[in-house]
């Protein structure tokens, strides 16, 4: 599990395998995923020419064919479906088959002799302990399951592992309109057809239901944290493909889907990697190690020139002895390496000093922003959840009714009205909605 070890140290996203362990830098482990690690990140005393292991466990245990890693799925998916449901076991795994992995797991964790000996031991001396006494009788036990309201559960929305559905369906009442229906004889030949419209209307409401288990379980929908794991792997940019594509996995099959998105992520890393080298050419370098020096002397300069504008920034209010603080604030956390938040300074037409702006250091959603809304939410100080619910819900009501207006946005998201209006007026700046 990808969240169990420290994450990468040179682009702070989560590990996964195939991943680079530096065999020089200890006692503390340091770990770079393999992007990082092809383009020869440093940091202190780790440099790019040292010794390195390749941390995978993409190698056979018990049999060929199965990794040690498709070893730890299979023994996750049996604890959480339940011995015997293979089926379920299979959708969680989404390499091997339904008959694989119970061929599989029969052979090698029930009936290995490896294992025979130790068992039997095992229940030689359980059978001795009760032997003066009466024998104990135990009911067969539920397949385990995770308990209510714990995080498994809440991932999961609600799965039921050892029945291979859920809790509430989708379109869940679609049965009340079957409960007062009754067939009689005497009805009339309008009703009777009336009745089985009806019935047939429900059919169809059903054979959506299980379309969509069919999606969900195909594209590994269940296990939410998963899928979020394999989301952050990708750049800003690609996730934000990914979340607008997602809607073409019920076209397509599972490897499709994730062979279209793996094609635009290797797009886009082309295209910043011809980017970068155009940059170098336009610069007159012609060589890699030059390139390695103006990358230093790059972010060199853009340090002097963040340092500069914050001078400037705050020479107007150098009589402001809260401002002179925060100014010091921002020096001493680019002195130590760390990105200061963006804070700006307001005063309004009666002297009065606003509110600071919102720092969004950690608040989830923050990564799903470019600079212009993480601006826009500092200044009006919303956290970028809710800021990203108010513009879908305003996206989506533009898009209905061909346009939207202030009053109209102001009915919709129901917060303060002057809050409403930047956000309203950002939007229709940056051309996500228009108006009516």
């Amino acid at each position: 599990d990808p969240f169990d070890k420290p994450p990468c140290r040179g682009c702070s996203s989560y590990l996964t395998e195939p991943y680079i362990k530096c065999a020089q830098c200890g006692p503390a482990p340091f770990l770079l995923c393999l992007q990082c690690f092809t383009r020869g990140f440093e940091y202190k005393k780790h440099q790019s020419d040292h010794k390195y292991e390749i941390m995978t466990s993409d190698f056979p245990v018990l049999e060929p064919g199965w990794t040690a890693q498709e070893e730890m799925a299979l023994l996750e998916a049996v604890m959480d479906c339940g011995f015997g449901n293979w089926q379920d076991v299979a959708y969680q795994m989404r390499t091997k088959t339904k008959e694989e992995c119970e061929s599989h797991y029969m052979k090698n964790f029930i009936n290995n002799p490896l294992f025979s000996s130790t068992l039997l031991s095992l229940r030689k001396a359980k059978d001795s302990c009760y032997a003066d006494g009466a024998i104990p009788f135990k009911p067969s036990d539920d397949p385990p399951r995770p308990t209510f309201d714990s995080v498994l559960s809440r991932d999961m929305a609600g799965y039921m592992p050892a029945r291979a559905d859920f809790m509430e369906e989708f379109d869940n009442y679609a049965e009340w309109d079957l409960k007062d229906i009754d067939f009689v004889d005497d009805d009339s030949e309008i009703l009777h057809s009336l009745k089985l419209a009806v019935v047939d209307i429900y059919h169809s409401r059903l054979k959506e239901r299980q379309r969509r288990k069919k999606i969900i379980r195909d594209h590994g929908l269940i296990n939410l944290r998963k899928f979020q794991m394999l989301e952050r792997c990708y750049p800003k940019e690609v996730q934000e493909l990914y979340e607008v594509m997602r809607r073409f996995a019920r076209v397509v099959g599972p490897t499709e889907h994730d062979k279209f998105i793996e094609s635009h992520a290797l797009e886009f890393e082309l295209r910043r990697e011809i980017r970068r080298l155009q940059e170098y050419r336009k610069a007159g370098i012609k060589s890699f190690c030059s390139a390695k020096v103006f990358e230093r002397v790059k972010r060199m300069r853009e340090d002097e020139r963040r340092k500069r504008t914050m001078l400037n920034d705050v020479l107007q209010y150098i009589q402001d002895g809260r401002a002179c603080q925060q100014w010091l604030s921002k020096q001493a956390a680019i002195d130590a390496g760390v990105t200061p938040a963006v804070t700006t300074i307001t005063v309004s037409a009666t002297g009065r000093r606003s509110a600071p702006p919102l720092n969004l250091t950690g608040l989830p959603g923050t990564e799903k922003l470019d600079e212009r809304e993480k601006e826009l939410c500092q200044v009006v100080r919303l956290v970028p959840g809710a800021y990203l619910e108010y513009k879908q819900a305003l996206l989506n009501e533009c898009r209905r009714q061909g346009g939207l207006r202030l009053a109209q946005a102001r009915a919709l998201i129901k917060i303060d009205v002057n809050k409403t209006r930047k956000i309203y007026d950002f939007l229709i700046k940056e051309g996500y909605i228009t108006k009516t």
